[in-house]
């Protein structure tokens, strides 16, 4: 089953791309659809004059960052619950604590990682 869509002609113009061709999309195309920047694809030719260009949008990773999103939500709300219903309470963090932590740490050093962290 085909469905009808409104058809926008958006125009391509020629363009150097390092050592090759390409042809240039304008911003509107990318403004009208979102989904295919950075995509890459394929072209066919379909005649003399006809070129179909079939572009594979990348997989969107919402759904990884939804399912982050969620975790942090719920790990801080247990930790919000931990810090107000704890014996003391909430404890102020002060100056003196500041200073122990820096006794501990002093003569630590961190190596830069290869990679970012969650790579």
């Amino acid at each position: 089953m085909l469905l009808a869509m409104a058809v926008t002609p958006y125009r391509v113009t020629p363009a150097r791309i390092g050592n090759s061709s390409g042809l240039r999309l304008p911003a509107a195309f990318y403004r009208d659809h979102p989904q295919f920047a950075g995509a890459a694809g394929q072209a066919e030719v379909l005649d003399e004059n006809t070129l179909l260009l079939r572009l594979e949008p990348e997989e969107p990773q919402q759904g990884e960052a939804e399912e982050d999103s969620l975790l942090l939500g719920l790990f801080l709300d247990f930790l919000s619950r931990q810090a107000l219903t704890s014996d003391p309470g909430p404890v102020l963090y002060t100056e003196a604590m500041a200073a122990d932590d820096d006794e501990l740490l002093a003569g630590v050093t961190v190596e830069a990682a290869d990679e970012p962290l969650g790579a």
